[in-house]
């Protein structure tokens, strides 16, 4: 029987990653798009799909890229696809990607974790929509740190939260914590501008800490369709009684990170 796990982390391998090539220019990119993910979504959860028109050297037409979370299904796409015409006339060819993956890349510590959207996306696909749950045990304000009389005399303002939250797997019987703290320092031009800022970063420090307990969780794909879950116990936890714990966690500032942007992929037209 086949076994895949998969993680809750951006996919970077190369046996996860397909391209498509012989793309006809007789239809849109937008219909294209659809089609590609209609098509390759069958065989499991998809992270990216990407359309782009050919070079203007080559002939008209489009290529696309599709990653997988899972490797085993990338390789039973890629057998169903290859050479067959799907949502075209004429054949299309589907490859992997020949390139090395950085090692470093491959850790599980140095790879990025899915984005909170991702996460819930990945998680109702393979668990179902009441797979799974969230519980908040703690979310406050903490101190900024910054002395009040300094931060008066420039108009300044330092917000900084906390959160700490419990993961739960009902049918699996397994569960996890996360953590996480943010800050932000803004010019304080009105009483309305700080509660924007306390309920931007009081939802952001929710899903930060939601990301980092979905990071130890293991999804394990069985052949005949079936889920298994395991939670890694090779990282700290921190006790649930302890909720002043998440003050030890790294923290992240908010001007360094825009949660709308999507990371642009690097593309990789080497196949095999």
């Amino acid at each position: 029987m086949d076994v895949d796990i998969v993680e809750f982390r951006v996919p970077v391998e190369k046996n996860k990653t397909l391209f498509i090539w012989d793309i006809n220019a007789s239809n849109t990119e937008r219909y294209i798009y659809e089609c590609v993910w209609t098509v390759f979504s069958f065989f499991g959860p998809l992270y990216l799909v990407k359309v782009c028109p050919n070079a203007l050297l080559a002939l008209p037409g489009f290529y696309a890229l599709v990653k997988f979370y899972s490797a085993s299904q990338a390789l039973k796409a890629q057998r169903a696809t290859d050479g067959q015409n799907l949502f075209q006339g004429t054949p299309v060819k589907v490859r992997f990607s020949t390139k090395q993956t950085p090692s470093y890349l491959l850790d599980p510590y140095n790879s990025k974790p899915l984005s909170h959207a991702r996460c819930q996306e990945l998680a109702n696909h393979c668990l179902g929509f009441n797979g799974w749950s969230t519980r908040i045990i703690t979310l406050k304000e903490l101190p900024s740190g910054a002395p009040e009389e300094e931060e008066e005399e420039r108009r300044e303002r330092t917000l900084r939260y906390g959160c700490l939250v419990q993961l739960s797997f009902p049918q699996h019987g397994g569960e996890t914590r996360g953590a996480a703290v943010v800050e932000e320092t803004f010019t304080q031009t009105g009483p309305e501008v700080c509660i924007q800022k306390r309920c931007k970063l009081q939802r952001w420090v929710r899903d930060k800490a939601v990301v980092q307990a979905f990071s130890t969780v293991l999804l394990i794909l069985l052949g005949d369709g079936k889920v298994m879950l395991e939670v890694r116990q090779d990282r700290e936890q921190l006790p649930v009684e302890d909720p002043d714990g998440v003050i030890q966690v790294n923290e992240v500032s908010w001007s360094e990170f825009d949660p709308e942007e999507e990371e642009e992929e690097e593309w990789d037209l080497t196949v095999s």
